[in-house]
């Protein structure tokens, strides 16, 4: 099949001999945090670099969410349904209430300042998780050069209670992250210390405490090639997809490498949405595009 690499039989049932990759919109700067919006019926995704939230919408195409954005990188949606997204310039994680207005939930761990929240997620109790890295901090391309005032981590926030906490902190540049399906582990992307000739650039993957809270592992899963693993999603067989630097790689929870979707750009973040979530979108440097597949994405609402 065009455009599909088969790197083990298994990755056939997933992939429809009549669905191609498309293309839906062009013409941004860098596509970050890509999240479906169903009662929407649309895309909601970054054009980072241009400080501002896009909305893709079949059959319209793309315009402008909200402008500027505050820098914003990745987004998702609580267990209410409201957006949740990753400020660089703000260095905070904000939300969106159901009126419109905008929300900051975290700024600060410990009396410091956060440094560029990066990509979220929410766990099914409500919690929020996030990491946290210096690249929305570090340059004036994606957010504005800032000092740092404490080291890249991984962090999961209450927002009942207003508790956040460090879950894991032996990262140079926690990237993307997600949940399997039944939430008893986290994979989270190391995409390391950029200015470095050789960062550390894997997917790793802790195990979630019996307590939902904490986190223990931290194992190498899968390195990505070529490139890295920025942003993924999982699906409902347990398999990750991630981006790199020719497409998405498909990756089973045993950590081997089932197939590739090739991409003519490099890919940075990905989400499953659609009626039923069998719509994969890409998206691909300055391009968007998207997927039909024979799985469901897990990440709810």
């Amino acid at each position: 099949m065009d455009g599909i690499e088969i790197r083990n039989p298994r990755f056939v049932r997933y992939i429809l001999g009549n669905a191609t990759l498309e293309t839906l919109a062009s013409g941004f700067r860098w596509i970050e945090g890509p999240v479906w919006m169903g009662d929407a019926n649309c895309l909601l995704f970054q054009d980072l670099p241009n400080d501002r939230t896009m909305r893709w919408t079949e059959g319209l195409g793309a315009s402008v969410y909200r402008s500027p954005s505050n820098y914003a990188n990745g987004q998702t949606r609580d267990r209410q349904g409201r957006l949740v997204a990753c400020s660089h310039r703000g260095r905070c994680l904000y939300r969106t209430e159901y009126d419109g207005r905008v929300t900051t939930l975290v700024d600060r761990h410990n009396g410091k300042r956060l440094n560029a929240p990066n990509d979220v997620v929410v766990k099914s109790d409500g919690s929020i998780w996030f990491t946290d890295p210096l690249y929305g901090i570090s340059n004036d391309y994606e957010g504005g050069r800032q000092v740092s005032e404490q080291p890249p981590a991984l962090y999961r926030f209450d927002p009942e209670a207003g508790d956040i906490r460090i879950v894991a902190d032996d990262f140079d540049g926690p990237n993307g992250l997600a949940f399997s399906p039944d939430e008893s582990r986290l994979y989270v992307s190391e995409t390391g210390d950029q200015t470095r000739d050789h960062p550390r650039q894997y997917i790793r993957v802790f195990d979630v405490g019996a307590d939902r809270s904490t986190l223990s592992g931290g194992d190498i899963f899968y390195k990505i090639e070529p490139g890295y693993c920025d942003g993924m999603r999982v699906d409902e067989d347990g398999n990750i997809w991630s981006s790199a630097a020719d497409g998405v790689h498909c990756i089973n929870s045993e950590g081997e490498l089932l197939g590739k979707v090739f991409v003519p750009y490099r890919v940075s973040n990905l989400t499953f949405g659609g009626a039923v979530k069998n719509r994969l979108f890409i998206g691909g440097s300055n391009r968007l595009y998207s997927i039909f597949l024979n799985c469901r994405g897990v990440q709810t609402p």
